[in-house]
């Protein structure tokens, strides 16, 4: 049978951009891509892009005081949010514009329109058009949601973020994961008064335990008012603010209510179900560990498969995807020890287990140390810092590395090859140190915290 195409992508995110370029470019495969919003997806038009370079804008606002505690004459002025925003939107932009580039450039044809399955090898664009394909790769990411409850409608989400028309004075944030406590410290940088409700017990549930408890005292230091085990009962508008009545008693004004309590995946409404293709718990699309639905035709990847939600993982996805199916050569995807960074302030850059996950696994030693960092500590600034390695009595492997640091991210990608390779602590001992950095800190440990 002849097929219009022998891929056809459904998502112009970073996953779905990549395998139509690979798959194009590097196997002559005729391929097209469906993409019913911009170009770029969730990370370059809505996440990590945009939330990088706020972070970036929120931490001048100390760097002035620093500056001076240096001796510099320099003098706080005020933030201009909209001439930033206005720079923000037309980086985005120029942005959008390479990933169509590198599309047409691969000889991808592309369509600005919605695609839905009709069978196992045709899409159906929202223009009526149908389309056949060898195969179709679903990579049409996640969205966030709010969850019902009276006034719920008046929150907004990280997507909206981007594209307020100006500053608020004061904001509630909701949630404890990494979107929330990274948003939390960009406002406070901001200069808005930020208040962040968490239901659980501490912030970034799931990363390490002392990580997160250095991270969670360090925002509240910056001014960050952090109400742990804490949610929200029902919002009004009140003249131009929202009233939130919270579960700890509390009622109170604010300008703004963002929520970022959880993301779904982009499947609804795809003709997903009448195909065949199997759908989990939370609607995300089940694949095995080649991205295959169990209807062979059809493959998905990225945060619409929700196995690890990050950017770089959909890309590897993508790749091994085009690997297995393009180049004759099945390559499963590698979720195994991936370094990531969260960049709340402090910075948090972490691989492998926490200490909690190696403990329940195996006997281990623990190497931490904190300290106040000399660029900071010379500003007057109490700001401290962590370096942890966990490390296997057996094995002497280092299973896991934890920074929170200005810069956490930069160490981690290079923390995270020695970790991927299987280096031991005496891999770290052995390794001279480089003086004056924090970093050096991870090859200068020589007794264990503890043991567990």
């Amino acid at each position: 049978m002849s097929f219009d195409y022998d891929l056809f992508v459904i998502g112009g995110g970073s996953g779905g951009v990549r395998a139509a370029r690979v798959a194009a470019g590097e196997t002559g495969a005729k391929v097209a891509l469906a993409e019913e919003d911009r170009y770029g997806g969730t990370c370059v038009i809505r996440g990590c892009v945009p939330k990088k370079l706020m972070v970036f804008a929120s931490e001048y606002s100390g760097m002035v005081e620093d500056a001076q505690a240096y001796g510099w004459d320099i003098q706080p002025g005020a933030f201009d949010w909209t001439v930033f925003k206005g720079k923000l939107h037309a980086e985005l932009d120029r942005l959008e514009g390479v990933y169509r580039n590198i599309l047409k450039t691969n000889g991808v044809e592309s369509f600005d329109q919605r695609a839905r399955l009709v069978d196992p090898h045709t899409v159906e664009l929202a223009d009526g058009t149908r389309k056949t394909a060898k195969h179709i790769l679903i990579a049409t990411g996640g969205h966030p949601v709010v969850p019902e409850f009276p006034g719920s409608d008046l929150a907004i989400t990280s997507n909206e973020i981007f594209h307020l028309d100006k500053l608020p004075e004061t904001m509630l944030i909701v949630g404890g994961g990494y979107i929330a406590c990274e948003f939390a410290g960009i406002m406070n940088g901001m200069g808005v008064r930020t208040t962040q409700f968490y239901r659980g017990a501490q912030i970034l549930r799931g990363f390490d335990d002392e990580a997160r408890g250095l991270i969670c005292e360090e925002m509240c230091q910056n001014g960050v008012d952090v109400h742990l085990g804490t949610n929200v009962l029902e919002m009004a508008r009140d003249g131009d603010k929202i009233r939130v009545k919270a579960t700890n008693g509390t009622e109170r004004l604010f300008d703004v209510v963002m929520y970022a309590t959880g993301r779904a995946p982009n499947a609804d409404d795809m003709g997903l179900e009448a195909v065949g293709v199997e759908r989990g718990r939370k609607g995300e699309i089940v694949v095995d560990e080649y991205s295959q639905t169990g209807v062979p035709s059809i493959y998905a990847i990225g945060d619409v498969t929700d196995r690890v939600n990050l950017t770089p993982v959909a890309i590897r996805e993508g790749m091994a995807f085009v690997e297995t199916v393009f180049k004759g050569n099945p390559t499963p995807v590698d979720h195994e020890l991936i370094p990531t960074a969260i960049f709340t302030q402090p910075e948090m850059g972490t691989v492998g287990l926490s200490e909690e996950e190696a403990a329940e696994q195996e006997p281990i030693e623990v190497y931490a140390t904190s300290f106040k960092p000399m660029q900071q500590s010379f500003a007057g600034r109490s700001q401290r810092v962590l370096m942890k390695l966990i490390v296997s009595k057996a094995t002497r492997k280092v299973l896991g590395c934890h920074i929170v640091a200005p810069g956490a991210g930069e160490m981690i990608q290079l923390a995270g090859i020695a970790v991927k390779m299987g280096a031991t602590k005496e891999d770290f001992d052995r390794t001279v140190a480089v003086h004056p950095v924090m970093a050096e800190e991870l090859v200068t440990m020589r007794h264990p915290v503890r043991s567990a």
